[in-house]
């Protein structure tokens, strides 16, 4: 202790040691000494050298801290201090005491450089790090919490070295996943921030940490730290979120299918107040918004981000992020952020899509939200950032959403719009965008009606019905016209910001609008003032900024001669060529055409869909418009070079094409119309034949229950003949003992049974009479439906089923009214028998009485025996006529049979000549494609129209499901 006192400063008669050697000294206590005291102390000691003299401690003493960790693991306050010293050495984020002012300029990458430096010779051993994360699994405060810091600082220094490590030891991963679990927060707080730096750029280990039950345990973080609301710890588990789902379509899936997205709900709950908020909430919020695009993402698999889109709806998400949309008092930076949420949860997803077309602002009156952000859009007051976010937003609607750009579309045509001119359209608010002198408001306007029109020719087509007013007592001019106007006299006009901006976004325009759109590309030729501008443009040599136009004028131009067709005498095809090769020569006009693929601007706007410009000058390109540019450059390098014989020889050959391509069509919907027409039949054919199985089986149990009346009344007949047997042995006996009077009334219970059995027979034959009654529709529905022979085929078998039934129903009545006589035969000899006792009972006047009645009993019983019989021979003459007509019905069914055979064998013959006049149109079509080929024309395989065919069948397919 007196050695510690004389380091740490106490009195001293010498000179005072440097720092250095007392580094030393203290580094030699802690190898040398046999007391823990001791060497706790001098390892404390270093701890608080560590700060000042980072390097020297690092230098001479984290080889002895690092055995001290692994020798003195049984005394926690020894770990503790040794791992505070080696964080103290390891980390950069310590405070620097003050320096000089030479030293503090270098003082940055120095300290990068150290800490980089001592964190590569503390894992140079791997060992360390497996000791580490032992450390780690702790419950001692003091070893926990020193121990996660310092993970973490080696992870910050040399991550991807440290990440390798972790991922091959045993457990690695497993261990730190139990620091979310612990119920001290600042541990908690801290392996938060281990698993950000830990789960940076590594796939792996990202997937290990989610199936470690890793959302769950984030997300109860979050809710309990109170959401949007909370501090800085909603923050890290967010960033943590953000790399555990970014990029990752594994963990995605994970937590689509874990029921994760709909617990993001609450997050997005705001209040009528939205005054106020903290910069922290902002900050959450903006996270939040962050990371449901990352689910959404268009660069995720299509199949990903639809099921992800869809689940956000059902849950309610997409209606919250909304109300956040519509409400009053939110940042600006939020409502951008929302604004480019809300787009990609509705990029290419009918439903939502429908959905935000049904949204409106809360105003009076109400207007649809798309209203209300294209006014934002084209209002030159906005931010620029939110401007681009409602034209990312208006893109997204339009995508893949063909309802949606009619709707767009319908709002500027002469019979939609309002004449009382109380509200205002999508489509006035893009004209009124795209004519004004603010430049950025041309281009975002010529953008989103663009993408109004992409890969749409209907709605092209209509578009040139737009009449617009340019002013008072002119007449109106087609708004295709206006747009060729503003493009003429571009330098003209007085603009506020770029005046490239404004006819590069015209051009995109007028470009996409003329693509694949001869009538369009007619209507733009008929005004004689454009090809001369057209041409005049290109072959002038200006400066780098009118570069892009010339670009865009020739891409322009080419469309015009590729889509054109020839309708126009002045301005055909070869025509067209020869002006260019005339005013401006072929290789000049391909090398301005491909001024647009090699512009900078051109290759930023490909990357993403997204519109992100660091300013508006930057502004130039979409990224629809980049896909076209590239599909059509090749094309028209191809179609300019072409000569007339060849151009004729092309139309020609689409044209055969076509044609052939039409017939294939109208057999391909045939073949699917008989092919819907066969699942039918087959469905039909499946219903009945279980409605013919479960009648079998019904048919079955009567049988069976007939059976065992006929096995019941067997019994009972022998019964009876017993009875009357032991009767005759025993008459005299029973005369003179009166119990004659018993077996009469024996035989009265018996006949009442055989009475209850009679009329439950008779309850069958009613149930068998109403299933013919059923069957008989079903019967005539078989035979006039014409759908297959199998139908038909057992309808047959069904109705020969029956008529054998019926022949067992005839036959059991038959027996049942045989025994009927006999026992009405019984009947008359117990009478007899009664008459012949009555002499030797007459002494008694009360027997007789009882006789008589006995005997009327008798005789009433006899007669409702009598007309059962006869309501049973009834019966059976209705039986007789149901035969009949099922018989007739038979017959009717068999003549079908014949006629169906007759119409089968026709279409078989139809079939085969359908065969034989394909095989010819597809020799035509070789031949042809083969010409083709001569020529050089692309030409595409029978296997990729196809799969093109089989592609709009899916489609087609899957809007039924939908429906």
């Amino acid at each position: 202790m007196n050695f510690l006192r004389g380091v740490m400063g106490g009195p001293s008669a010498g000179p005072q040691p440097s720092g250095a050697e007392t580094i030393q000294k203290l580094c030699d206590r802690v190898a040398s000494s046999t007391l823990l005291d001791d060497r706790r102390d001098a390892v404390r000691a270093l701890k608080s050298l560590s700060k000042k003299y980072r390097l020297e401690v690092g230098i001479q003493a984290m080889e002895h801290l690092v055995r001290v960790l692994q020798t003195d693991r049984s005394d926690s306050e020894i770990i503790g201090y040794a791992l505070d010293t080696l964080y103290n050495v390891i980390s950069n984020d310590l405070e620097e005491e003050e320096q000089d002012d030479s030293e503090e300029e270098n003082s940055p990458k120095q300290v990068d450089d150290l800490g980089s430096q001592f964190t590569e010779i503390f894992i140079k051993q791997q060992e360390n790090v497996t000791l580490l994360l032992t450390l780690v699994e702790e419950f001692d405060f003091h070893v926990r919490w020193p121990g996660v810091k310092l993970l973490t600082s080696l992870l910050k220094q040399q991550g991807p070295q440290v990440q390798q490590i972790i991922l091959v030891s045993p457990m690695g991963v497993s261990r730190l996943m139990d620091l979310l679990a612990d119920s001290r927060e600042v541990i908690r707080n801290d392996g938060v921030l281990l698993l950000q730096q830990l789960t940076k750029s590594n796939a792996a280990i990202q997937k290990i940490v989610a199936f470690e039950n890793a959302f769950e345990r984030l997300l109860d973080i979050i809710t309990e730290e109170g959401n949007s609301d909370g501090g800085i710890v909603v923050e890290d588990c967010l960033l943590l979120l953000q790399n555990l789902l970014k990029n990752n379509n594994s963990n995605q899936n994970f937590f689509k299918e874990g029921s994760y997205i709909q617990r993001m709900k609450p997050w997005f709950e705001v209040g009528d107040d939205n005054c106020g908020w903290s910069a922290q909430k902002v900050t959450n919020l903006h996270l939040m918004l962050q990371l449901v695009r990352v689910l959404v993402s268009p660069t995720n698999p299509p199949g990903a981000t639809s099921s992800c889109q869809k689940a956000m709806f059902h849950c309610g998400l997409l209606q919250q992020l909304c109300t956040i949309l519509m409400a009053t008092g939110v940042p600006a930076d939020i409502l951008t952020e929302t604004i480019n949420t809300v787009s990609e949860v509705i990029r290419g997803c009918q439903m939502n899509q429908d959905y935000f077309a049904s949204v409106n602002a809360p105003s009076n009156p109400p207007r649809p939200a798309i209203v209300v952000l294209l006014m934002s859009m084209v209002n030159e007051r906005q931010p620029f950032v939110l401007r681009c976010a409602v034209l990312y937003c208006f893109q997204c609607f339009l995508y893949k959403n063909q309802k949606g750009q009619g709707e767009i579309v319908s709002t500027l045509l002469p019979s939609t719009i309002d004449a009382t001119g109380n509200s205002v359209s999508a489509g006035q608010l893009l004209c009124g965008g795209l004519f004004s002198t603010d430049s950025l408001s041309n281009w975002c306007a010529a953008v989103a009606l663009a993408h109004a029109l992409q890969e749409n020719a209907t709605l092209k087509e209509q578009l040139l019905r737009v009449q617009l007013a340019t002013s008072i007592g002119n007449p109106p001019v087609s708004l295709l016209q206006q747009c060729t106007n503003i493009l003429s006299q571009g330098d003209k006009i007085d603009r506020r910001g770029s005046k490239v901006q404004t006819r590069v976004g015209l051009l995109m325009l007028l470009c996409t609008w003329l693509s694949n759109c001869s009538i369009a590309v007619t209507h733009f030729l008929h005004n004689p003032a454009n090809i001369p501008f057209l041409t005049g443009q290109i072959a002038e040599n200006l400066g780098e900024e009118e570069q892009l136009v010339q670009g865009l004028c020739a891409l322009l131009l080419g469309i015009s001669i590729y889509y054109n067709d020839n309708s126009l005498e002045n301005y055909r095809k070869e025509k067209l060529k020869q002006l260019i090769e005339k005013r401006i020569g072929r290789e000049n006009f391909i090398e301005k055409l491909g001024f647009i693929s090699k512009h900078e601007l051109y290759s930023r706007a490909a990357q993403k869909p997204q519109p992100s410009f660091s300013s508006p000058d930057h502004m130039m390109f979409d990224h629809e418009f980049t896909k076209l540019v590239k599909e059509l450059e090749g094309v028209i390098s191809k179609a300019i070079y072409k000569s007339s014989e060849e151009d004729k020889k092309e139309e020609e050959v689409k044209k055969t094409l076509e044609q052939h391509d039409n017939i294939v069509t109208h057999y391909k919907k045939v073949i699917r119309e008989q092919d819907q027409e066969l699942e039918e039949l087959k469905q039909q054919v499946n219903t009945l034949k279980s409605q013919n199985e479960q009648l079998q089986t019904t048919v079955t149990q009567q049988v069976s229950q007939i059976q065992q009346h006929k096995d019941q009344y067997n019994l009972l007949k022998v019964q009876l003949g017993k009875d009357n047997q032991h009767h005759n042995s025993h008459s005299d006996t029973v005369q003179m003992n009166g119990i004659q009077v018993e077996e009469v009334s024996k035989l009265k219970e018996e006949l009442e049974e055989w009475k209850n059995k009679h009329e439950l027979l008779q309850g069958q034959l009613r149930e068998k009479d109403s299933l013919i009654e059923k069957l008989k529709p079903l019967q005539l529905e078989t035979g006039t439906e014409q759908s297959s022979q199998t139908s038909k085929s057992s309808g047959l078998e069904h109705n020969n089923e029956l008529q054998k039934e019926l022949e067992m129903l005839r036959t059991q009545i038959q027996l049942q009214s045989a025994e009927i006589t006999k026992l009405q035969a019984e009947n008359q000899k117990l009478q007899v028998m009664n008459t012949s006792a009555d002499p030797a009972l007459g002494d008694s006047s009360a027997t007789a009485a009882k006789n008589l009645e006995l005997e009327g009993r008798l005789v009433q019983e006899v007669k409702d025996l009598k007309n059962e019989v006869k309501a049973l021979s009834e019966e059976k003459a209705s039986l007789k006529q149901h035969l009949d007509s099922s018989n007739s019905t038979v017959a009717i069914l068999q003549d079908e049979k014949s006629k169906l055979q007759q119409e089968v064998a026709e279409s078989k013959k139809e079939q085969d000549d359908l065969l034989v006049l394909l095989a010819d149109q597809d020799q035509k079509l070789s031949a042809l494609k083969n010409k083709l080929k001569d020529l050089g024309v692309p030409v595409e395989d029978e296997d990729d129209i196809e799969s093109g065919d089989q592609a709009d069948e899916d489609e087609d397919g899957d809007e039924e499901e939908q429906d």
